[in-house]
């Protein structure tokens, strides 16, 4: 097993007015399952060929272990990718898939036999070593695709959105088969996704990208509890948090026909008059004083349900969303009043984005 380092890490197209992915320093800790995570463009899968050495490495430089791998040939970093594709050889069994690079690599047949077994078992393949993909459902597959890396015994696990063909219920049922299978291996693995529930119940912790740049790096709770800016606040949770711009006032920020109370050292952080408050849907509470919603959508899920609704702020309209009780839940086009709970607000300077309060 191995760390993987990214120091500097820089990756700039021919022609591109900025680089894809820009001056990364991250490092993956020995056994450690860790997920990038960003929208579409953000840098993530390049951050990820870079470490296979499908991408160049402009500027900086890739370490696994002490060794660095910068200019070596993919086939000599000891890695193995799983891709979203699956890429297998229709023409060649499940276990003839899973034993290849063995076979390309000159292993004994016996060997290769064995470490297919064992990885078959490993992923409860044994009735399938005879088949080929296409009998096979997609979650067959994507398991068959997790059998071919797992027979190499690399060193680093990489995994560029190998859900992202399957329908929502395999994916879930998958996310935790490949977390508990990491686990139990304790191969370093970095796991690229756009889709932040995938990353938050995977990774031991989670990298946020945007526009090439490492926004934040921790674990889900911490990103969750302690977003470092409104855009990883914004993206991480499900639904979004609430992103507001309101007015300083004395004593705090105006909320609604209310004050949230706010120390003023904190509000002393940013020179702006006004502040970006964010407070996620599960921290309103009804009340019959606060910010006005006019409720538009109502989304039953059996205990809870979700508001969708708008909210008049200054000359503004924003479209906002709370959690309320699935049991008494409100009609479209009523007014509700909510209030966020106290301790459970995160303030931004509207200009940087920064967090206020640290």
């Amino acid at each position: 097993m191995a760390t993987v380092t990214y120091e500097k890490a820089t990756r700039v197209y021919d022609g591109a007015q900025r680089p894809a992915v820009d001056a990364l320093d991250l490092t993956v800790q020995d056994g450690e399952f860790l997920v990038l995570v960003g929208p579409s463009g953000c840098g993530k899968s390049t951050s990820l060929r870079m470490l296979a050495g499908l991408e160049e490495v402009t500027d900086g430089r890739i370490l696994i272990g002490d060794r660095d791998v910068t200019d070596v040939a993919p086939k000599d970093r000891d890695i193995a990718m799983v891709f979203q594709n699956y890429a297998l050889y229709p023409h060649m069994t499940v276990a003839d898939n899973m034993g290849f690079a063995l076979k390309i690599a000159g292993m004994n047949k016996a060997e290769i036999a064995e470490r297919v077994r064992e990885a078959a078992t490993l992923l409860d393949l044994e009735d399938y070593l005879d088949r080929k993909p296409g009998k096979l459902s997609g979650g067959q597959r994507q398991r068959v695709a997790m059998g071919r890396a797992i027979v190499r015994r690399p060193q680093v696990f990489l995994m560029d959105e190998p859900l992202s063909n399957l329908d929502a219920k395999l994916r879930v049922q998958t996310r935790t088969q490949i977390a508990q299978l990491q686990a139990r291996l304790g191969v370093t693995t970095v796991y690229v996704t756009h889709d932040q529930v995938e990353a938050m119940t995977m990774g031991d912790r989670v990298a946020v990208l945007k526009d090439g740049l490492l926004m934040q790096v921790g674990t889900p709770r911490e990103l969750y509890d302690r977003p470092r800016n409104a855009f990883v606040a914004g993206f991480i949770g499900s639904p979004a948090m609430n992103l507001f711009t309101l007015p300083q006032v004395d004593g705090g920020v105006r909320f609604g026909d209310e004050t949230y109370p706010v120390a003023r050292e904190v509000l002393g952080q940013t020179s702006a008059s006004t502040v970006t408050l964010g407070v996620r849907p599960e921290d309103l509470e009804l009340a019959g004083h606060g910010l006005a919603v006019e409720v538009d959508v109502v989304e039953e899920l059996g205990a809870d349900a979700y508001v969708y609704g708008r909210t008049v702020q200054g000359d503004a309209e924003h479209l906002i969303t709370a959690r309320v009780d699935g049991r008494r839940p409100p009609a479209k086009g009523e007014v509700l009043h909510v209030v966020p709970r106290r301790g459970h607000v995160h303030l931004f300077d509207v200009d940087t984005g920064a967090r206020l309060g640290d």
